[in-house]
């Protein structure tokens, strides 16, 4: 039996899946404790400078991430040496870049940028934009080449250190917000120092970048960039289109309590799609079609089989989940903008169910070199999203209508994807299912002999 589990502890789903948990098992106590530290309008400022930074991560890390997992699958070690190299030189350009961007228009538009409630994020990305860079290159890195137990330790390392800090912030230090700001450069630099010492970084192939590679990195990500912008414009246009709204920052604090859901339903998701992508990706590179098939199959079968009585169950206890995460404050309606976040949540519960076909068709795309597909793909769903959440906001003046408007465009997601997909690999929708019970079906054998 302990060499069963041991086997199964090994899988690289299961490390993939582990890194993946205990990220978000920490990421949901440090929602926890934040929203306990800080009033509804404080920590709305908080969720809008990591909005604004999630936002351009994945801008500055989609440019190289996607194809660098995809060319270091199939690569000899002189060409990886090129290819990790680039990736360097390209991020630390495209951080410049941004920094600049950034503080110039904080420099000419202040007073805007303070009314907004992005003041934070305009004040301190551009640091810690540096000081994760590392890491982050890291993560990359060791995803091409499947060492996901190098993955856990460093994002354990990162989230363990900036969880415990917040705890003694909240019941020993009590300081404002720009120290937790602080506090969080702090760490990334720190977890980035260790990754350079590790080796797991790549900076030491630095330089080996060259043109060539330089272009074929940027090649493939004029698509994937895009797209990942688009991707996060998904989660991340709800927050700002509410911040811009009348209903302020408190609005915001309010809409990230059911949003939290999402989050915590995208850890096992991304989780799966790090080992399902190198995966398509070898198996594409080796023209084997029928491999492909078959990951895409059961990885969007066995997930989506997984988040159902997720979604059941959030749905049928959202005032629970809504006391657990925000605390009573943000129990009932809300009096400024007549919204209940118990009902948005049940919304995102179901909307969760939609979530995995959503984000294996893209994998899918992205694996088998179709990733202006993909790219059209979240343009409409991107279009779809602006346009229903500004008629949610100015005509309807409803939160739970924005919350609405996510389910119909990832339902759009689903079938374009699944169109574009099918006609590259000729899909038979009901194999999803069967191939993703057959997942779970041939573990507990597997566990039971």
């Amino acid at each position: 039996m302990i060499k069963k589990i041991l086997h199964i502890a090994k899988e690289k789903n299961i490390q993939s899946l582990a890194g993946n948990m205990i990220t978000a098992v920490f990421g949901l106590f440090t929602f926890v404790v934040l929203t306990r530290s800080y009033n509804q309008e404080v920590f709305g400022e908080w969720v809008l400078f990591l909005t604004g930074a999630t936002f351009i991560e994945m801008f500055r890390f989609g440019i190289t991430r996607t194809a660098l997992v995809r060319f270091l699958s199939g690569a000899n070690e002189a060409e990886q040496k090129k290819l990790i190299g680039s990736n360097w030189y390209i991020g630390l350009v495209v951080s410049i870049m941004l920094a600049a961007i950034l503080y110039i228009c904080l420099y000419f538009f202040p007073d805007q940028i303070k009314k907004s409630g992005f003041l934070l994020f305009f004040q301190w990305y551009p640091i810690l934009s540096f000081l994760n860079l590392p890491f982050n290159n890291a993560l990359t890195i060791q995803q091409s080449k499947q060492y996901f137990g190098q993955i856990f330790i460093v994002r354990t390392l990162s989230s363990a250190l900036f969880f415990f800090g917040l705890v003694i912030n909240l019941f020993w230090l009590k300081l404002e917000l720009i120290y937790v700001i602080w506090f969080n450069l702090a760490v990334s630099g720190i977890v980035s120092l260790i990754t350079i010492f590790a080796g797991w970084d790549g900076l030491k192939y630095l330089f080996y970048a060259d043109k060539k590679t330089n272009a074929k990195l940027l090649n493939f990500g004029k698509y994937s960039t895009l797209t990942l912008i688009g991707t996060n414009l998904l989660r991340s246009a709800d927050t700002f289109i509410i911040a811009l709204s009348p209903f302020g920052t408190a609005a915001v604090a309010l809409y990230s309590i059911p949003l939290k859901l999402t989050e915590m339903l995208q850890i096992p998701l991304r989780s799966f799609a790090a080992t399902a992508f190198p995966k398509m990706s070898k198996a594409s590179i080796e023209n084997d079609l029928k491999m492909v098939r078959y990951y895409f199959y059961s990885y969007a079968g066995s997930i989506t089989i997984l988040f159902i009585p997720i979604a059941v169950f959030g749905f049928i206890f959202s005032d629970f989940f809504v006391l657990l995460l925000g605390g009573k404050q943000y129990l009932g309606i809300d009096p400024v903008s007549g919204a209940s976040t118990s009902a948005i949540f049940k919304v995102f519960a179901l909307y969760g169910i939609l979530l995995p076909i959503d984000r294996l068709t893209g994998v899918g795309l992205d694996s088998i070199n179709k990733p202006r597909k993909n790219f059209y793909k979240i343009i409409y769903m991107v279009l779809a999203n602006i346009m229903g959440d500004l008629i949610a906001i100015f005509i309807f003046k409803s939160i739970l209508m924005v919350a609405v408007v996510t389910v119909i465009f990832t339902f759009i997601g689903v079938v374009i994807g699944y169109q574009y997909l099918t006609k590259e690999l000729q899909l038979k929708a009901r194999l999803i299912w069967v191939e993703g019970w057959k997942v779970y079906t041939n573990k507990i054998k597997e566990f039971t002999r």
